[in-house]
């Protein structure tokens, strides 16, 4: 069984109270508390009221950018999105033969002379870890 640190609720309380963490809905929100993770990453000496404060800062700003991404990725068109995520991940177009069956195929697409099909979307959703129909618009 994992070891679980003894938390006083009052000072976690406080910690709460002090800093207002919640859902992020802004910009503002966001870099406010993103800003606050990473002071209290960077201290060297934490409480474990911190370290559960940290934990769920981390789950706060990246829900939010998270949120914020799938946004800009239901906005891109298929090809856009792809070439984005090839950027993101530092792929080349031979790392997508196995989503496309050959190298003529992603040349074709990544050219704009061909559209990105139902199988090829299927592979590319299971791939990014992304809904399918993402690739299919």
């Amino acid at each position: 069984m994992p070891v679980v640190d003894v938390i006083d609720e009052k000072k976690y309380g406080r910690l709460l109270a002090k800093y207002r963490p919640g859902v992020i809905r802004t910009d503002a929100e966001h870099d406010r508390l993103a800003e606050l993770l990473m002071k209290l990453a960077l201290s060297r000496e934490r409480t474990v009221e911190e370290e559960r404060l940290i934990e769920l800062l981390e789950r706060l700003v990246d829900d939010y950018d998270e949120r914020r991404m799938k946004g800009r990725m239901e906005a891109m068109q298929p090809l856009a999105l792809l070439e984005h995520l090839m950027e993101e991940g530092g792929l080349k177009q031979v790392d997508l033969v196995d989503c496309f069956g050959s190298q003529s195929i992603v040349s074709a697409v990544m050219a704009g002379k061909r559209q990105i099909n139902g199988e090829h979307a299927r592979r590319l959703s299971r791939r990014f870890g992304l809904p399918l129909a993402l690739f299919l618009r």
